[in-house]
């Protein structure tokens, strides 16, 4: 089957039973989940489709217009490979430029059941944000707000990234503590 089929007939599953596997989805056409990730690309860039944590899920009007082009929190512009994304008790998303914003406003839902995913630096792979370790005040720079957070799916590769660029490894919860705590910090001495 050619990868225009293929994902006209992802676009038709996906709209009738709103959520599937990428492992299920390799099983059915018979192809690997690398290949079915490539097929997903036009269906996440047309807005029909976002991954989540081992597979994807439908956006649905109202959750198009959540997962706009500027930052929930601080309105700047989305970058695809650094972009910090909650899912809402009510299936909403939001989207944040960066893991910095997305920890921000992680907190601010703190009495929620929310879920998250952002992308590991190193593979570029879509991370459950809750599972995952955050390397701060490191010598590379992103370009996006400070402090600067970067995710990574496992703690040895954070080590390892913080081994030659410095900085600090926290998991999900230190992580979202120590940037709120930076911007108090920050904005006291103002």
């Amino acid at each position: 089957m050619l990868p225009i089929a293929r994902q006209h007939r992802i676009k038709e599953l996906i709209l009738e039973k709103e959520n599937l596997k990428i492992s299920e989805l390799s099983k059915a056409f018979g192809v690997s989940e690398m290949t079915i990730h490539r097929d997903l690309k036009p269906l996440v860039d047309e807005g029909i489709i976002v991954k989540t944590f081992g597979g994807i899920s439908l956006l649905h009007k109202q959750q198009v217009k959540a997962n706009s082009d500027v930052c929930i929190l601080c309105s700047r512009g989305i970058h695809v490979k650094m972009a910090y994304r909650l899912i809402l008790p009510n299936n909403d998303i939001e989207v944040a430029c960066c893991v910095h914003c997305g920890l921000l406003r992680h907190q601010q839902w703190k009495e929620e059941n929310i879920q998250a995913i952002c992308q590991d630096f190193i593979r570029q792979t879509t991370i459950s944000a809750t599972k995952s370790w955050f390397v701060t005040d490191t010598s590379v720079d992103m370009g996006c707000c400070q402090p600067q957070v970067l995710a990574f799916e496992w703690e040895e590769h954070a080590y390892k990234f913080v081994k030659g660029f410095g900085g600090h490894v926290y998991p999900f919860q230190e992580a979202m503590n120590v940037v709120l705590n930076k911007m108090n910090d920050h904005c006291s001495q103002k």
